[in-house]
């Protein structure tokens, strides 16, 4: 069965074992998540799709085999798709008790086995994810300033939401660096905002991935150098190229239908801010629409592979950084 992400009451009371969560929205089903473990009182065991694929047999072995000291399981496979499907009709058949697993998704097309099974089964709940407009960000950084009695201008919120880069968990970031630093202040200028939120320590991190966008490998290979980055900074980076990316998609899609750039680009929610009008612009001349499904994709891969290979995560953003940023992956 279905139940709306923001259908609370409905996911806390639901009596179901098996969720599917998917769509293009990682804040809110971490939020989701957090929610299901808190309800339970227990800790997650996290998997891959992938890894459970190489050995289904041990995995659904760990979820019917029982311990003396753990009677509940909470589980999360992240990255399913149609090829778990098999193992999960496998579960059910089985029956099992006490345990709650969680099966996490990027998009998932209408056609797709996984989300028709959980759709047309009342015993599974499938929860769709969709991306977060301008307004439910800006909502939800007014409510935390409203509770936290802090007095912020406007221009200050749409500043905060598009260092964001339209993503929930990068705001819930951001606030929660603003929280630390306003601990017996009421007020906050924009320019404190502006360095609580800066992203880089050195160097903007959106400055780092506009500069890939933008192909521009000498200024890259700068900003690379002037910087230390750290294996922390890795997944940050990679979140941020992905949203920028995906932001990229949408004008490329909007322009196509409006044929204004300068008017798709100043209606854009959440705000785009006039210095980073132009470096749109050019990256649009850059890219085509199929190289950016594709990047989006690349970008997707590439967390993955640095999860997997955490002795050189560094690395190997550095190298694909440099590789995107070559002048011969022109359009």
């Amino acid at each position: 069965m279905i139940i709306k992400s923001f259908e609370i009451d409905k996911i806390k009371k639901t009596q179901a074992q098996f969720f599917l969560l998917y769509g293009d929205n990682q804040g809110f089903k971490n939020e989701i998540i957090s929610l299901l473990k808190h309800e339970k009182k227990i800790n997650a065991d996290v998997y891959y799709e992938a890894e459970i694929l190489k050995d289904i047999s041990n995995f659904t072995n760990t979820i019917l085999s029982k311990s003396f000291f753990d009677s509940e399981k909470f589980m999360i496979i992240k990255k399913s798709s149609d090829k778990i499907i098999s193992c999960i009709e496998f579960l059910l058949e089985k029956k099992i008790d006490g345990t709650t697993l969680i099966l996490e998704s990027d998009i998932l097309e209408k056609k797709s086995k996984l989300r028709t099974l959980f759709e047309k089964n009342v015993d599974l709940v499938c929860i769709p994810f969709y991306p977060d407009n301008y307004q439910t960000l800006n909502n939800i950084a007014l409510k935390y300033f409203r509770e936290k009695k802090i007095s912020v201008s406007n221009e200050t919120i749409n500043l905060i939401i598009d260092r964001a880069n339209g993503q929930r968990q990068f705001l819930k970031t951001e606030l929660n660096k603003i929280e630390n630093y306003t601990i017996d202040k009421n007020k906050l200028s924009f320019e404190e905002i502006k360095k609580i939120t800066n992203l880089g320590s050195n160097q903007d991190i959106a400055e780092l991935i506009d500069t890939c966008l933008n192909k521009n490998q000498n200024k890259l290979n700068n900003i690379i150098n002037e910087n230390i980055l750290t294996t922390e900074d890795v997944i940050l980076i990679i979140r941020v190229f992905l949203s920028k990316t995906k932001r990229l998609l949408r004008i490329k899609d909007n322009v196509k239908s409006e044929k204004n750039i300068d008017k798709v680009i100043s209606s854009y929610k959440p705000p785009i801010f006039w210095k980073d009008k132009d470096i749109i612009k050019n990256q649009l001349k850059f890219w085509s629409r199929d190289e950016i499904l594709n990047l989006i994709n690349e970008i997707n891969e590439l967390e993955i592979k640095v999860k997997k290979n955490i002795s050189q995560p560094i690395i190997i953003l550095i190298d694909f950084l440099l590789n995107k940023a070559k002048t011969n992956n022109f359009s």
